[in-house]
């Protein structure tokens, strides 16, 4: 599995619902989506870019769904319907790729939202392209608990915050994850405090965007040949120079 995607624009997304069916497939037919968050990252930097709206879903919801997120009726009482949020949403995703933790969920829904307009409006992979960043977690930690909570405590990733599940908190902090999971080291410590450790207090470090870009130094085509000169070598060899 490649868990590095090439896409330059992601949108990181969550969203909170009036609950979910018993039924066990893909689609969850019978409730609307109450929260959408999203986070925009491009070239694998968060942007500040961001999209929130509560969404009146036009029924109730719930109970054990706001013992899960804390949305009640009345918070959403006044809130716009989802058709008058509609264009504004689909701007901030389309062309982008979309990645969501256990996105065949979030997506189902919105398709859902969508096919309830009038005139219905296009399928998620219409607009953009999915990820499922669960998918890529249980690829890596196979047989591990792999929900935002225990991939933060994983990653060292500070969800202090989480009271209860929120869709734009819930994409900031799985932007982070996700950053976390796919980008190997992201944290330097060059710390000469020799009591500093990279530690559970450790985490993903936010860069200035505005900071001067890294040299980036390229090999001469004298050290490629003599590059491709050594791999011959290694190869009429027969041996290994190096194990696992």
């Amino acid at each position: 599995m490649n868990i590095v995607s090439s896409a330059a624009r992601q949108i990181i997304l969550d969203t909170e619902t009036t609950g979910m069916n018993q039924s066990g497939g893909p689609v969850y037919v019978g409730h609307r989506i109450i929260e959408i968050g999203g986070v925009e990252v491009i070239n694998r930097r968060l942007t500040g870019r961001s999209f929130h709206k509560y969404i009146n879903p036009q029924q109730a919801i719930d109970e054990e769904a706001i013992a899960v997120h804390g949305i009640t009726n009345e918070q959403v009482a006044n809130e716009p319907l989802f058709k008058d949020i509609y264009e504004e949403f689909v701007a901030f995703i389309d062309g982008a790729e979309l990645v969501a933790h256990n996105a065949p969920f979030d997506v189902s829904f919105i398709d859902h939202e969508f096919s309830l307009l009038t005139p219905k409006g296009p399928k998620v992979k219409d607009l953009c392209a999915v990820l499922d960043s669960l998918a890529i977690a249980k690829f890596l930690h196979p047989g591990q608990k792999n929900n935002l909570d225990a991939l933060c405590k994983r990653y060292h990733i500070d969800n202090s915050r989480r009271e209860y599940h929120g869709a734009l908190l819930d994409a900031e902090i799985l932007a982070d994850v996700y950053l976390a999971m796919t980008g190997g080291q992201t944290k330097f410590n060059l710390s000469l405090d020799s009591g500093h450790t990279d530690g559970a207090e450790g985490g993903i470090i936010r860069l200035d965007n505005n900071r001067s870009k890294l040299k980036v130094i390229s090999a001469s085509a004298d050290e490629l040949s003599m590059h491709e000169q050594r791999l011959d070598l290694v190869a009429k060899s027969g041996k290994c120079l190096w194990r696992n």
